[in-house]
């Protein structure tokens, strides 16, 4: 069992925090950030052939979504991306708050949220060795 992780990314003025847990063999996430972090979604992410190609690892993902929150789209990409690349089962949840954000901005923020990922996925197999 890995010790668990805090980690950090920011872009622009939109900071995100993340922490993980490694439960046995499995991955929790959660993720948050703004002015009023709670949470808004969650996914469960299992790992399987891919359906195009058996040889490589695909992942099918679960989202339950607080009614007026849209972290759906974030939990989903993130459990899918993380379980893929580590063929593990993975929970996240995730809620990040910033009041009248405009388009582009919500954009940056979801570029945050994949730049962090990539780090977190990075350090996971540092551990992992």
């Amino acid at each position: 069992m890995i010790e668990p992780i805090r980690i950090s990314h920011q872009k622009g003025p939109y900071r995100i925090e993340a922490a993980v847990l490694q439960v046995g063999e499995d991955i929790t996430l959660s993720i948050w950030g703004g002015t009023k972090p709670h949470i808004g979604a969650l996914a469960l992410a299992i790992p399987r052939p891919s359906l195009k190609d058996p040889s490589l690892i695909s992942s099918t993902v679960s989202v339950l979504a607080r009614l007026g929150h849209k972290e759906d789209d974030i939990v989903k990409r993130v459990s899918e991306k993380i379980s893929a690349r580590l063929n593990k089962v993975v929970a996240v949840s995730a809620g990040m708050h910033w009041d009248h954000l405009p388009d582009k901005d919500i954009r940056l923020v979801q570029e945050t949220c994949d730049e962090l990922v990539d780090k977190l996925i990075g350090e996971l197999r540092k551990r992992e060795r």
